[in-house]
Formats: structure tokens, C-alpha cells, sequence
């Protein structure tokens, strides 16, 4: 293959197939990628090129109960077992507590994720959401994802329209793209055997778009997976994207972070680690970003790579800082260290070059509230 042509081909926004990406990743300089991923980031941003977004929000978990059995993940409890003690649902005392604090700390949104509750259906989550807004309209519930729905639909016996029409006439807002991992059935038999394939987890993105749902990807790699497979995926994402409404915002941004490896599963059993490098990391970045020429928002996990080298995405390709996290607890479980406060996220995208600037789920920017508290809580 012929580097120049290729990175010509990517800063034409044309498709590059799964064997182009894959040699690019191999074989081509990092500086030479970030260029062309900075490129591309200033073409997509182009009202906003010295502007990179942040946002105020916190994860909050449903349930810790889940029958998926990943084994990169330290936060489930299976029903049943011997951990069972530690096993919960949110109850609504606990939520209002949460979104109080979430409101004083600037915040306006819960993402809300949890296990794959063997007896929590439709209704369950309809009723909580209408409850939610009932109790605090102004929230932004960025809830659930793909493998839960597609859990829930086949405990109802239904269709991911109907689950998702009910679902958001209850109060969602938005979807993540949340449990992609790899989207590759031979990586997900391997390391998530119990959740949604990849076929089902892009089907249910092509229903929530259809529904004007915004929803996000993410990609969680470093693991079993080859580089082949981390191509396939973007390519995936790409192909969903083309089959949007056109009206619809469809994949609003995409999220890649290396898998988290602390008393995981797989690494106590498989003994497969986390190798990914700062480097490797900057250049998925760039990659995600060539390979995406129709997802307008690439965001830099920090939390998982830390502030220096999210700092390096910003120059790669990146043009979103994610959240403060408020609270975070699946990543974190597994050794994601990272903590930022408001004033310190604003300070690490300054140090990059960059405007900071506070936005929303659906990327509209806001103003800061007059009162930030900057503490981090500590769960």
C-alpha cells in the first residue's frame, strides 16, 4: 500500500477500508497520523477549531446484578451467588440524593447503567424514568445501552422499537453506546459471551436512531482482539452511521479507552493485561478519527489514559475532554486511577492549547454555572 495515498484518502474523508486502516495503524509515523487526525478534527469543528468541550455529569448505576458474566468487569454481582449480599437496586431515596448533588456540582445529566437484571423489564425502567423527570424535569437521562436493551427486549418478548418507543416517552434522552467492547463476535465470545452480539448491538443504534434517539459509540481494546478487529468495528460504526435519518444526530460522538485489566477475569485467568502504551493510545485516536469521517465528536478518555497523554489526543484528532465523572464506578473497579475537578479539567484543556467549553449530551455548548463546587466525591 501507499502511505501518502492513504493519508490523502483520509483527509478527503473518504472510507477506508478495514485492510487500509490496519496498515495505516502499523506502519505510519505517530506524528504523521496526529497531523491527519488534527486535520480532520479541524475540518469537523470547523465553526469551533480552538474549542474543546467538557461536560458535568455522573454515572449512576441501576443495579450491580447481572447475569452477562464479562470477564473484563469487576462490578457485577451474579444472582445468586456467593456475593449476593453485596447485591442492589437504586432505590429512589438514593437517586434523589444523587441528582441533588449532581445539581450543586453544576451537573445537569445521570448516565445511568447497570447489570443485566434478570427480573427488571420495560416497565421497571419506564416507571423509574417517569419518576425521575416527575421529581426533577430538568435532568438529562443518558441511559442504559445497546446489550441492555437488547436484555430487556428478550425478557418482554418484544422488539427494540417498542422497548425504546416506551422508553423514551418515560423520559430517555439519549443512549451510549455503552457494552461495544470489540464489535466482533469472535472477541465477544471470548470476553462477553452473555451480552448482545455485534449484529444486535448495532441494530438496536439503528432503531434508537430511526426514533431520533442521539446515541454515542464507544470501543473498549487492548485485550483479545486483533488490530484487523479494532478496523472492523470502526467500520461498523461508519456503516450505521450512513443508515441515519437524515435529521437524526445518530452516533454524536465515539469514546475508545484501553480495557482496564485490575482482578479482571481475564487477567487472572488469561493473564491478558493491559499493554496498551500512551502512544498506541494517541494513535486510535487519530485512526478513530480517519476511519469516522461521518461522527462529528471523538472524546479522549482520560480517565483511563490520564491527563498528559489525553492532552496529546486533543492534537490527534480529539475535540472532546469528556466529563468530570462526579461519579464513576465499572472502570474504576477494574484500576482506572484518573480524577478531575471542574477547574481542573478546564485547566488541562488550557495547558493543550484549547478554549474550554462546557456543553451538553447532545454537544450544545452551556454556560458555566455561576457556582461551581470543585470537589470530587469520593465513592
Amino acid at each position: 500500500m501507499n502511505k501518502q495515498a492513504l493519508l490523502e484518502k483520509a483527509l478527503h474523508r473518504e472510507d477506508l477500508t478495514i485492510e487500509e486502516g490496519a496498515w495505516l495503524f502499523r506502519n505510519v509515523p505517530t506524528p504523521e497520523l496526529m497531523y491527519v487526525g488534527n486535520e480532520l478534527r479541524k475540518f469537523h469543528k470547523k465553526d469551533t477549531p480552538g474549542i474543546v468541550t467538557w461536560i458535568i455529569d455522573r454515572n449512576v448505576n441501576t443495579t450491580n446484578v447481572c447475569v452477562a458474566n464479562c470477564k473484563f468487569c469487576n462490578f457485577f454481582v451474579p444472582p445468586g451467588s456467593k456475593f449476593a449480599d453485596k447485591a442492589y437496586i437504586t432505590d429512589i431515596e438514593t437517586y434523589k440524593r444523587k441528582i441533588e448533588e449532581t445539581f450543586r456540582y453544576g451537573g445537569e445529566q445521570l448516565l445511568l447503567q447497570g447489570g443485566h437484571h434478570p427480573d427488571l423489564g420495560v416497565k421497571y425502567y419506564a416507571d423509574l424514568f417517569r419518576e425521575l423527570k416527575q421529581l426533577y424535569p430538568d435532568v438529562k437521562l443518558h441511559a442504559l445501552g445497546p446489550p441492555e436493551i437488547a436484555h430487556i427486549t428478550k425478557i418482554e418478548g418484544t422488539s427494540y422499537h417498542a422497548v425504546l418507543s416506551e422508553l423514551k416517552e418515560a423520559g430517555l434522552d439519549s443512549l451510549p453506546g455503552a457494552g461495544a467492547e470489540i464489535l466482533v463476535d469472535r472477541v465477544r465470545r471470548l470476553i462477553a459471551q452473555g451480552k448482545c452480539n455485534s449484529k444486535e448491538w448495532f441494530d438496536v443504534m439503528r432503531v434508537a436512531h430511526q426514533l431520533h434517539l442521539t446515541t454515542s459509540a464507544t470501543m473498549m481494546f487492548g485485550h483479545v482482539e486483533t488490530i484487523e478487529e479494532r478496523m472492523e468495528h470502526l467500520v461498523g460504526v461508519r456503516e450505521v452511521q450512513k443508515d441515519k435519518p437524515a435529521d437524526a444526530n445518530g452516533f454524536l460522538a465515539f469514546i475508545p479507552w484501553p480495557y482496564q485489566d485490575e482482578g479482571t477475569t481475564l487477567r487472572r485467568i488469561k493473564n491478558i493485561r493491559n499493554e496498551v502504551t500512551g502512544d498506541e493510545y494517541i494513535r486510535m485516536i487519530a485512526i478513530s478519527r480517519m476511519m469516522l469521517n461521518n461522527v462529528t465528536n471523538i472524546q479522549a478518555s482520560w480517565l483511563t489514559v490520564g491527563k498528559e497523554i489525553g492532552q496529546l489526543c486533543l492534537h490527534a484528532g480529539a475535540n472532546d475532554f469528556g466529563s468530570i465523572m462526579i461519579e464513576e464506578n465499572v472502570v474504576s473497579a477494574a484500576g482506572a486511577p484518573h480524577r478531575f475537578t471542574s477547574n481542573g479539567m478546564k485547566t488541562a484543556i488550557k495547558e493543550a492549547g484549547f478554549i474550554p467549553q462546557l456543553r451538553n449530551q447532545h454537544y450544545d455548548f452551556r454556560e458555566e454555572p455561576a457556582f461551581l463546587e470543585q470537589q470530587v466525591i469520593d465513592y
